[in-house]
């Protein structure tokens, strides 16, 4: 079919004097409040009274129940979400202790946290694990480990015994390919600490961290 059988021709001779809107394109506008006669007088198409017959949109404002105390005042917000802290899984040493007697984790073997969560120790890790001195005087393994964070007490005792703490910086992504590796197709390289502050933690020999580590073995 051509483009020119395709083309209605028009109903009546168009010119200057034809040319309009399509019916329906354009409304009358209401004129409310000018007599019974146009059907929009007096209350203006509104009715009598109510809250909806009220100057304005005849809403009331978000939250408003009806004169009852809000919900918003009857179960008020406290105190904020800090968006810069740090979740970490707790494990003290006691603990730790408890799992290398009873076999659960091998003291011979580098120690990450992707051992102590196969061995049940730690659970729904969120932001990294960190080591507690809780019932320190009673640790005596000798043992590589590698966490997130750690006290200066747990630290101490470790090291008392001959071992070694090592405070390793992961991200959302590095702490998930060391916790479930079989995520992963290829492992991804561990990014390293953007913010200043997370730079000079990890930068402190007195906190073990992985920067100073390498600072010193190069």
């Amino acid at each position: 079919m051509s483009v020119t059988a395709r083309i209605t021709p028009p109903k009546e001779l168009i010119g200057l004097s034809s040319l309009k809107d399509n019916p329906g394109s354009k409304s009358q506008a209401k004129r409310l409040g000018r007599g019974p006669g146009s059907g929009k007088g007096k209350t203006s198409g509104r009715g009598h009274k109510g809250q909806k017959s009220r100057a304005g949109n005849g809403k009331p404002t978000p939250g408003f129940e009806g004169g009852q105390t809000p919900i918003m005042q009857r179960f008020p917000k406290r105190g904020f979400t800090n968006i810069h802290g740090k979740d970490y899984t707790e494990v003290n040493l006691d603990q730790l202790g408890r799992w290398i007697e009873t076999g659960r984790i091998d003291p011979a073997q580098k120690i990450t946290m992707r051992e102590l969560k196969v061995a049940g120790l730690v659970k729904g890790v969120k932001d990294g694990v960190k080591l507690l001195g809780n019932g320190s005087s009673g640790f005596k393994h000798k043992i590589d480990l590698e966490v997130s964070r750690a006290s200066q007490k747990a630290m101490k005792q470790i090291e008392r015994m001959g071992g070694t703490v090592t405070c390793v910086y992961y991200n959302s992504t590095g702490l998930q390919s060391i916790l479930s590796p079989s995520r992963f197709f290829v492992q991804p390289k561990l990014a390293l600490p953007t913010k200043k502050r997370d730079i000079a933690w990890y930068s402190d020999p007195k906190n073990r961290g992985f920067l100073a580590t390498e600072s010193n073995s190069a």
